[in-house]
């Protein structure tokens, strides 16, 4: 049963890995905020296996709280806040696809090499995707500062802390329940927070492009 439950895990490790990808060299934002949907089905699928296996209560509940936050009330805060904002135009990264895609391979590359050691360590039934999940947070990352636009880099950082998750689950099983409820309030409170700062920018620039900021220096 362990060795079709570690089958399982690391065949949803790979789905977020791609959808990683995908959400790396998407152009649409609407896609992106599906693709985020997707990742957060993907961890409500990981906690489940992983609590049918160690038949512990609190990933029961780390999963309706999963199903709830990502696949719910996030994409949702998101979906309004391009109809409120009207943001129709496709994102252009700074750098080009192809480049995009050979950076993403070389990062999945280093994340690989840093979390052999590490997973050797831990016990977890999902510690062999340890890698997978810290090359998920790089790749979201490099998403992050590759976007010029607030949406997408919000978009950015909720994927880095879906990897954080799964790389938290890879490693120990998951985190202690109560932290796991102060990191969603923590992500719920800022997603409405970027949501008025957004807001603000377009308000003050017609625009939601990030690099208009530098003009307040000088102001």
């Amino acid at each position: 049963m362990h060795d079709f439950a570690t089958q399982i895990i690391n065949f949803l490790a790979a789905i977020l890995l791609l959808l990683s990808f995908a959400m790396l060299s998407q152009r649409r934002i609407l896609s992106l905020i599906h693709l985020y949907t997707l990742q957060g089905l993907t961890l409500v699928l990981a906690n489940l296996v992983l609590g049918f296996v160690t038949a512990d209560v609190h990933l029961y509940i780390s999963a309706a709280l999963t199903l709830l936050l990502k696949v719910g009330v996030i994409p949702w805060i998101l979906y309004k806040l391009v109809q409120r904002l009207n943001v129709k135009t496709d994102v252009e990264p700074l750098l080009n696809i192809p480049a995009t895609l050979l950076v993403g391979i070389v990062l999945v590359i280093i994340a690989f090499n840093v979390a052999s050691p590490i997973s050797q360590l831990a016990s977890s039934v999902a510690r062999g995707t340890l890698g997978i999940a810290l090359a998920c947070v790089l790749l979201s990352f490099m998403m992050m500062i590759t976007r010029a636009k607030a949406i997408p880099q919000v978009i950015g950082f909720l994927s880095m802390e879906n990897g954080l998750f799964f790389a938290a689950a890879a490693a120990t099983n998951g985190m202690p329940m109560i932290v796991e409820l102060g990191i969603g309030l923590d992500v719920l409170v800022g997603i409405l927070i970027l949501g008025v700062f957004m807001f603000q920018i377009r308000e003050q620039f017609d625009s939601l492009d990030i690099h208009h900021l530098e003009k307040l220096k000088d102001d």
